[in-house]
C-alpha cells in the first residue's frame, strides 16, 4: 500500500461524497456515487488509512463525517478479522484524533464529535476490560489535555452506558462484562464526571458573574469579551457532564447517588438557578427522585424536602416563571413540575404506618409550590399535578395530616377555574392559549387533552370530597347560586342555533358547564360519604328549587341545568312531595325547542337537551323507581298526553318516555297488572305493526322501498321528504319493541316474585324459572320483525340495489360519522352542536336504515335475557332465525355484520341455557361459523394479494382512501368472529371478556411482552357441543389457525393465547390425520413469520409451537420434518432436542430451558421489523471470562488470554 494509492482514492472519495451530498446532483449521479462509497467501505483493503486521511483537521465537515464513518464500519464488521498490530494502530489513531484531531470545542461540529465517540465505543464494547484494561485511565489523561477533550469523554461514557445498559445491543456476555466492570469502577466513574461536572461550573460561574461582582465602571469590556469563548467552552462541558450524569443515575446502585451527603442532589439543586444548566440538572434530578428500588435506599431521597433544596427549587420555579413565555424556560418548568411529582410519589411511598419516615417539616412548603404549579396559566402543568394530588389525597398519613386538609379547599378553588375549558391553541380569550400553542397541534388535540384531564380532575376533586365533603358542597352550592343570577354572555361567535344564544365557545356557557361538572362531582361524592343523618336536606331542597325555578331558552345552559336536576335530585328522597315539580321542569324540556312550530330541522344542541331529559327521566325511574311509583299515574297520562300528537316527539323521545313507564311498571310486582298495563302501552304498536299492509311492508323487500321512499328522485334533497312519516312509523315499532324487552323484569327477589305471579316451576338445578309480564304481546310481533331482518337482508341482493332511487343510489352505505370512527379521524369541534342534525334526505335515509337494522338485532340480542325458556322454546325458531337474521350474508357488508354478531348472536348464545344448546345455538351456530371462515379467508387473501401487487402503491398516502377502509374494517370484523367463537367455546376461568372494548381493543395491547397463557383455559359445554359436530369442528379450528397469519396484530394475540389451545386439546385424543397436524404446527409458524415481529405476539406462538411440538412429536414424526424446512435450522441441535423429547427416561428438563432451546430452533421463521430485515449483522466474540474469585483494582488484572500472547498488553498507550 503506497501513499499515493491512499491519496488517489482518497480524491475519488471526495469527489463522490460530494456528489452526494450537493442537491444539485441528479439522482443517477447520487446513485452511483453512494454505490462507489459502499463497496469502498465493503471491500476496499486499505480502509483505515484512507478513513485515517479524510478524518484529518483540513478537510471539510462533511468529508471528515465521512472519514470517521468509514473507520466506524471497520470496527463494526471487520474487527474479528483484523491483525493485532492494525488494532493497536486504529486505536491509538483514534485516541489521537480526541486528543488533537478535532476542532475547539466551540467551533467542531455536533456530528463530528458524535462520530468520534462512537468508534470509541465500539471498540471498546470489542475489547474492554480483558484486552484494554487501561481504558479508564486513558479517558481520564484525555480529559485532563482541556475542555475539547473532556466533552468527548463526556460523550464516550455516556454513549457506553446507553448501548450496554439502556438499549443492550451487544451479545449477553460481553453486555456482562462490560457492566459488571462498570459496576466495580463506578465510584470513580461518578467521582470523575462529579469532579468534573464541579470544575466546569466553577470555572464559568467565576467568568459570567465576575463583571457583576466588581462595579461596571471599572471592568473594561475587553476582559469579557476574551472571557467569553472560556465561559461558553466551560459551559458547554458542564452540559455533556450533566446529560452524562443522566445516562447513569437511572440504574446505579443509589448509594452513589446519595454518596457524600447526597452531595450529587445538592449540587443539581444548585445549578436550576443557572440558566444554561438548569435544564440538564433539572433532568437529573428528576431521574433520581423517580428511581424505585428498596425503600430502606431511597430513604436519603428525603434530603430534597430539606430547608436548601427547597429553597433552591422554588426560587428557580418562580424565576422561570417571572420570565414570561420562553420556550426554554417552559420547558424547565415542566422539568421542575415532574420533579415535584416524583418527590410526592417518593414521599407517599416512604411515609407509612410502620415506617420510621416522618412527615417532613417543609410539607407545607412543598404543597403550596406544588398549589402554584396546579394554578399555573399553562393547562398542561395544571394536569402534570392531577395524579400526585390525587396520591397524597389518599395516602393513609397524609390524608389525615392538618396541612394537606387545610389544603383542600384551596385546591377546590383552583379545579373551579381548572374545570373552564379556555386556552384553545387558536384563540386568544385566556392567558392559557399561549402556553397551548406550544404544547398542542390543533384546537381538536387540546379538546381531547381538556376532556381526559377534566376526568381526571373529577377523580381527584371526589378524592379530596371523601375527606371533606362538607366544604365540596358548600363551593357547589355557591357556584350554583351565581350562575343563576349571572347575566349571560355568548361572546363574539353567535350560535347558528337562534340570535343571541351560547355557541360551545361562548363565556356564559364554559363557566356553566364548569360549574355542573363540578357540582356533579363533589355532590355525589358527599352522598357516597356523610351519613343520613349529616346529609344537609335542607340546602339541598333551597339548591334544588332555585334550579327548577330557573327559566332559559338558551339549549346549552338548558342541557347542564338538567345535569344540576339531576346531581341534586337524591335530595328528593328526602322530601319526595318536590317530586311532581322535578317531573314537569324535565317534562318541559322534552318537548324543548328554540322557535315554536319551526320548520327547520332541530339543531344538535336542541336535540341534545331533549335526549337529555329523556336519559333523566329514564335514569330517575332506574334508580329510584320506589320514589317515582307514587306518581305513576300523574307520569302515565303526562305521557299519553305527549304521544297522541304524532308530530310532537322523535320516535326515539317516545321510546324513551315509554321505556320509563315500563322500568315503573316493574315495581308493581303483580304480573297480571303489569301484564295488563304493558298490553295496553303497546296496544298502539301492535295495532300498526300487525296491520295488513305493514305486513305486506316489512315481507317484501320491493314493498318495503317504495315505502320508506328510497326508490324516488328527489328534487329538493334539504327539505322534500314524502316518505319521512313512513319511516318514523317503522322506527316508532321497533325503538318500543326494544325498550319494552330490554327494560320489562321481573321483581329480583324471588320471594316477591313468586307472590306476583311470576315465578312458574325450577330448572333440574334448582333454580328458578321466571315468565316476563312483556312476553305474550312481543311474541305476537315477533314474525314480522323477523320478516323485516329477512326484508333488510334482502335489500343488498344487486338487484334490490338497483332498484334504489337516483338521490338514494348510496342509502344502504355506510355513515360518514361511522367512516371517520373507523379510521380514527377527529370529529370537527362546532359542528358537533351547531349544525342540524342529518342534512340531506340522503344522510336521513342512511341512518333510518343504519339504526332499524342495528335495532332488529338488539331485540333479537335482548329476546333471550328477558323471555328466557320462552323465547328459546319459540317453535322452529333456528330455522326462523337461519332464514332471516342469515340469509343473504353474501351480499352484506362488513359494517353490517359486525354489529350483528355483536348485539344478536353474542348475547344470544352466553344466556342460552344448555338445555337448549342441541335444539337451537348449534344448529345455528354450525352453518355461521362455517361461512364465516370461508368469508374472512378469503378477504384476508384479497389484503395480501392487494399488500404484494401495491408495495409501491400510493393508496396507502391518503387515509381515507377506500382500501384503508375496507382492511380496517376486515380487521374489526375479524376480532369480532375470533372473540365470538371464543366467547363461545372457551370458558372465562383465567380469560376476562370485555363485550366492547374487545372489540375495537386499541393496538397497544398487543404490545404486552411477557404473555402466561391462562392455565385453566377450559372448553365450555357449548364449546364441547359444537367441537362433536365435524364440520363445526374443522370450520372451528381451521379459522383459529389460519387467523395467526392474517395481518392483525391483536386478533392474533388474543387467539393465540386463549383459543388455539383448548380446541386443538379437544381433539387430541381422537386420530388425527398426519397432514392436518403439519397443518397446525405449519400455521403458528407462519404466525410467527408474520407477527414475530411484536414481542406479544411472538412470547405467545412461541408458547403455543412449544405446546403442540411436546404433545404431539411423539404420536407424529411429520412435526420434525415441519422444523427442519425451517430456514438457519442447526439439525444437531434439533436431533438432541428430539432425543430429549422422546427418551421418557430421561429426567425432564426445567420447562423455562426446553423452551427456550426450542426458541432458539425456531429462530428462523420469527418475522423482524422491516428495520432489520436488511440490516447487517455486526458480530462481537465474547471475550475470556473476567475471573470470578478475587476482584483486584482493575490496573493489576491478570487476564486470561487465549492464544498465548500478552493480550493484556495489546492496548497499551
Amino acid at each position: 500500500m503506497s501513499a499515493e494509492q491512499v491519496s488517489s482514492l482518497c480524491e475519488q472519495l471526495v469527489k463522490a461524497v460530494t456528489v452526494i451530498m450537493d442537491p444539485a446532483s441528479t439522482q443517477r449521479y447520487r446513485l452511483e456515487a453512494l454505490k462507489f462509497c459502499e463497496e469502498f467501505k465493503e471491500k476496499c483493503p486499505i480502509c483505515v488509512p484512507c478513513g485515517l486521511k479524510l478524518a484529518e483537521k483540513t478537510q471539510t465537515a462533511i468529508v471528515r463525517h465521512f472519514g470517521l464513518q468509514i473507520l466506524e464500519h471497520v470496527v463494526k464488521f471487520r474487527w474479528n478479522n483484523m491483525p493485532r498490530l492494525e488494532k493497536v494502530y486504529l486505536k491509538n489513531n483514534v485516541m489521537g484524533l480526541i486528543s488533537s484531531g478535532t476542532q475547539s470545542i466551540l467551533e467542531e461540529e455536533s456530528h463530528i464529535k458524535d462520530v468520534l465517540s462512537r468508534i470509541v465505543v465500539e471498540m471498546i464494547k470489542r475489547e474492554w476490560p480483558q484486552h484494554w484494561p487501561d481504558m479508564l485511565k486513558e479517558l481520564d489523561t484525555l480529559s485532563k489535555q482541556g475542555e475539547t477533550q473532556t466533552e468527548l469523554v463526556m460523550f464516550i461514557l455516556l454513549r457506553l452506558a446507553e448501548d450496554v445498559v439502556t438499549f443492550q445491543t451487544l451479545p449477553t456476555q460481553r453486555r456482562r462484562d462490560i457492566q459488571q466492570t462498570l459496576t466495580q469502577n463506578m465510584e470513580k466513574i461518578f467521582s470523575f464526571l462529579l469532579t468534573t461536572l464541579q470544575q466546569n461550573v466553577n470555572k464559568y460561574r467565576r467568568m459570567v458573574g465576575a463583571p457583576q461582582e466588581q462595579e461596571a465602571l471599572t471592568t473594561p469590556q475587553k476582559t469579557d469579551l476574551a472571557q467569553e469563548p472560556k465561559a461558553q467552552a466551560n459551559c458547554r462541558v458542564g452540559i455533556a457532564a450533566l446529560n452524562t450524569l443522566a445516562g447513569y443515575i437511572d440504574w446505579v446502585a443509589l448509594s452513589h447517588i446519595t454518596a457524600d451527603n447526597c452531595k450529587l442532589l445538592e449540587m443539581l439543586c444548585l445549578l436550576l438557578n443557572e440558566p444554561e444548566l438548569q435544564i440538564g440538572a433539572a433532568e437529573c434530578l428528576l431521574i433520581a427522585v423517580s428511581r424505585k428500588g428498596k425503600l430502606e435506599d431511597r430513604k436519603p431521597l428525603m434530603v430534597l424536602f430539606g430547608d436548601v433544596a427547597m429553597h433552591y427549587i422554588l426560587s428557580a420555579a418562580q424565576t422561570a416563571d417571572g420570565e414570561g413565555l420562553v420556550e426554554k424556560h417552559y420547558v424547565f418548568l415542566k422539568r421542575l413540575c415532574q420533579v415535584l411529582c416524583a418527590l410526592g410519589s417518593q414521599l407517599c411511598a416512604l411515609l407509612g404506618s410502620d415506617s420510621d419516615v416522618e412527615t417532613p417539616a417543609n410539607f407545607g412548603k412543598y404543597l403550596d409550590s406544588f398549589l402554584a404549579f396546579t394554578t399555573h396559566p399553562s393547562q398542561f402543568l395544571r394536569s402534570s399535578t392531577q395524579i400526585t394530588w390525587g396520591a397524597l389525597f389518599r395516602h393513609e398519613v397524609l390524608s389525615r395530616d392538618p396541612l394537606l386538609l387545610a389544603m383542600i379547599p384551596k385546591y377546590l378553588r383552583a379545579s373551579m377555574t381548572n374545570l373552564v375549558k379556555v386556552g384553545f391553541p387558536s384563540k386568544t380569550d385566556s392567558p392559557s392559549c399561549e402556553y397551548s400553542r406550544f404544547d398542542f397541534d390543533s384546537d381538536e388535540d387540546f379538546n381531547a387533552f381538556f376532556n381526559s384531564f377534566r376526568a381526571q380532575q373529577g377523580e381527584v376533586m371526589r378524592m379530596a370530597c371523601r375527606l371533606d365533603p362538607r366544604t365540596g358542597f358548600q363551593m357547589a352550592g355557591e357556584w350554583l347560586k351565581y350562575q343563576l343570577t349571572a347575566p349571560v354572555d355568548t361572546g363574539p361567535m353567535n350560535s347558528k342555533t337562534g340570535e343571541g344564544l351560547c355557541s360551545i365557545f361562548s363565556p356564559s356557557f364554559v363557566q356553566w358547564d364548569a360549574m355542573t361538572f363540578f357540582s356533579e362531582s363533589v355532590i355525589s361524592q358527599m352522598f357516597r360519604t356523610l351519613d343520613k343523618d349529616q346529609i344537609p336536606v335542607n340546602d339541598g331542597i333551597d339548591l334544588l328549587q332555585l334550579v327548577l325555578n330557573f327559566e332559559t331558552k338558551d339549549p346549552l345552559i338548558l342541557s347542564c341545568v338538567l345535569t344540576n336536576v339531576s346531581a341534586l335530585f337524591p335530595f328528593v328522597t328526602y322530601r319526595p312531595e318536590y317530586l311532581p315539580q322535578v317531573l314537569s321542569k324535565l317534562f318541559a324540556s322534552v318537548t324543548f325547542e328554540v322557535i315554536e312550530e319551526s320548520k327547520a330541522p332541530r339543531t344538535r344542541a336542541v336535540k341534545n337537551v331533549r335526549r337529555h331529559a329523556c336519559s333523566s327521566i329514564i335514569k330517575m325511574c332506574r334508580d329510584y323507581p320506589q320514589l317515582v311509583l307514587p306518581n305513576f299515574e300523574m307520569l302515565y297520562n303526562h305521557v299519553k298526553q305527549l304521544l297522541s300528537n304524532e308530530l310532537l316527539l322523535t320516535q326515539m323521545e317516545k321510546c324513551a318516555l315509554m321505556e320509563a313507564l315500563v322500568l315503573i311498571s316493574n315495581q308493581f310486582k303483580d304480573y297480571e297488572r303489569q301484564k295488563a298495563f304493558l298490553e295496553e302501552l303497546m296496544a298502539p304498536v301492535a295495532g300498526l305493526w300487525l296491520s295488513p299492509e305493514m305486513q305486506r311492508v316489512l315481507s317484501d323487500p320491493e314493498a318495503f322501498i317504495s315505502y320508506v321512499g328510497a326508490d324516488n328522485k328527489i328534487a329538493d334533497p334539504v327539505l322534500e321528504d314524502p316518505s319521512g312519516l313512513n319511516r318514523s312509523r317503522i322506527s316508532f315499532c321497533v325503538y318500543t319493541i326494544l325498550g319494552v324487552v330490554k327494560r320489562a323484569r321481573w321483581p329480583a327477589a324471588t320471594e316477591e316474585a313468586k307472590a306476583g305471579g311470576f315465578l312458574v316451576g325450577y330448572m333440574p338445578s334448582g333454580s328458578p324459572i321466571y315468565r316476563n309480564p312483556c312476553t305474550e304481546q312481543v311474541l305476537k310481533l315477533l314474525d314480522n320483525l323477523l320478516a323485516l331482518i329477512r326484508t333488510h337482508n334482502n335489500l343488498y341482493k344487486p338487484e334490490m340495489v338497483a332498484r334504489l332511487g337516483e338521490t338514494f343510489a348510496k342509502a344502504l352505505d355506510m355513515l360518514e360519522v361511522e367512516k371517520n370512527a373507523i379510521l380514527g379521524l377527529p370529529q370537527p369541534l362546532l359542528e358537533l352542536y351547531d349544525s342540524p342534525v342529518y342534512k340531506t334526505v340522503l344522510e336521513r335515509m342512511q341512518g333510518f336504515f343504519c339504526t332499524l337494522y342495528d335495532n332488529c338485532f338488539h331485540i333479537l340480542g335482548n329476546a333471550g335475557p328477558s323471555m328466557q325458556q320462552d323465547f328459546y322454546t319459540v317453535e322452529g325458531l333456528a330455522t326462523q332465525l337461519l332464514s332471516s337474521a342469515f340469509i343473504n350474508l353474501n351480499n352484506i357488508p362488513d359494517y353490517r355484520l359486525r354489529p350483528m354478531l355483536r348485539v344478536f348472536v353474542k348475547p344470544l348464545v352466553l344466556s342460552c341455557p344448555s338445555e337448549y344448546y342441541e335444539t337451537l345455538v348449534c344448529p345455528m351456530l354450525g352453518p355461521l361459523f362455517t361461512y364465516l371462515h370461508m368469508r374472512l379467508s378469503q378477504k384476508w387473501q384479497v389484503i395480501n394479494q392487494r399488500s404484494m401487487l401495491c408495495e409501491d402503491d400510493a393508496a396507502d398516502d391518503n387515509p381515507e382512501s377506500q382500501e384503508m377502509l375496507e382492511e380496517q374494517l376486515v380487521r374489526l370484523l375479524t376480532r369480532e368472529v375470533m372473540d365470538l367463537i371464543t366467547v363461545c367455546c372457551v370458558s372465562k376461568k383465567g380469560v376476562e371478556h370485555n363485550t366492547t372494548a374487545a372489540v375495537d381493543g386499541d393496538d397497544d395491547e398487543a404490545m404486552a411482552t411477557e404473555v402466561t397463557p391462562p392455565a385453566s383455559a377450559e372448553l365450555t359445554e357449548l364449546g364441547k357441543c359444537l367441537m362433536k359436530q365435524e364440520d363445526v369442528c374443522t370450520a372451528l379450528l381451521i379459522t383459529a389457525y389460519a387467523s395467526l397469519s392474517w395481518k392483525d396484530t391483536l386478533s392474533c394475540q388474543r387467539t393465540t393465547t386463549q383459543l388455539c389451545w383448548p380446541l386443538l386439546k379437544q381433539v387430541l385424543p381422537g386420530n388425527l390425520l398426519p397432514d392436518a397436524v403439519s397443518w397446525f404446527f405449519t400455521s403458528v409458524l407462519k404466525g410467527l413469520q408474520t407477527h414475530g415481529q411484536h414481542d406479544g405476539c411472538m412470547a405467545a406462538l412461541v408458547h403455543l409451537a412449544f405446546q403442540i411440538y411436546e404433545a404431539l412429536r411423539p404420536r407424529y414424526a411429520e412435526l420434525k420434518a415441519v422444523m427442519e424446512q425451517i430456514p438457519d435450522i442447526q439439525r444437531d441441535s434439533l436431533e438432541q432436542f428430539d432425543s430429549k423429547l422422546l427418551n421418557p427416561t430421561l429426567q425432564k428438563v426445567a420447562d423455562k430451558r426446553r423452551k427456550d432451546h426450542f426458541k432458539r430452533l425456531i429462530t428462523g421463521c420469527i418475522g423482524k421489523p422491516l428495520g432489520e430485515q436488511f440490516r447487517k449483522e455486526v458480530h462481537i466474540r465474547n471475550l475470556p471470562s473476567l475471573f470470578k474469585k478475587v476482584k483486584p483494582s482493575l490496573e493489576t488484572d491478570v487476564l486470561e488470554n487465549e492464544d498465548g500472547e500478552g493480550l493484556t498488553a495489546l492496548f497499551e498507550p
